[in-house]
C-alpha cells in the first residue's frame, strides 16, 4: 500500500466534499467510478482518515484557529484547510504516523496543489501545534 496516494487521495475527496456537499461514501464511489483505480491504494486509511476529520470537525477547526498567527480561518483555501486537517487528524489520532511524517506529507502536498507561499504557512501552523501539543505531554 502506498499511503502518500493514500493520503493524497484522502485530501482530495475532503477537498471536494467541502466543495460538492458529498457524504463520504458518494465521493469514495464517485472517484473509483471515474478513475482507473490503482492496487496500492489504501481504502481503509483514506475512508478512516476522511470520516476521522468529519467526527473531529470542531476540533481540527479550533486547533487550527488558535494557531494561526495573522490569519483568520475563513480565509485560508479550502485545499490548504483539508491538507492541514488530515495532518492534525494523524498527529492526533493516528498513532501509527510519526508526527513528523504527517508534517513532511502535509508540506508535500501543498507544494503540489497550492500556491507557493503554502508550504511555509502550513509549517508554520503545524509547527505550532506539534510543539503545544509537546508542550502538554
Amino acid at each position: 500500500m502506498n499511503r502518500r496516494k493514500s493520503r493524497e487521495l484522502a485530501m482530495k475527496l475532503l477537498f471536494e466534499m467541502s466543495v460538492n456537499s458529498k457524504s463520504i461514501e458518494e465521493a469514495i464511489e464517485d472517484y473509483k467510478e471515474n478513475n482507473v483505480v490503482e492496487d496500492d491504494l489504501d481504502f481503509d486509511y483514506i475512508k478512516r482518515t476522511v470520516e476521522g476529520t468529519f467526527l473531529k470537525e470542531e476540533f481540527l477547526k479550533e486547533t487550527i484557529e488558535k494557531n494561526l498567527t495573522n490569519w483568520k480561518y475563513n480565509r485560508i483555501s479550502k485545499i490548504n484547510i483539508a491538507i492541514i486537517k488530515i495532518a492534525i487528524y494523524e498527529m492526533y489520532f493516528d498513532e501509527d504516523i510519526p508526527d513528523k511524517v504527517s508534517i513532511n506529507e502535509a508540506i508535500e502536498l501543498s507544494k503540489k496543489y497550492s500556491d507557493e507561499k503554502a508550504p511555509s504557512f502550513i509549517n508554520g501552523v503545524l509547527g505550532n501545534i506539534i510543539r503545544k501539543k509537546e508542550q502538554s505531554q
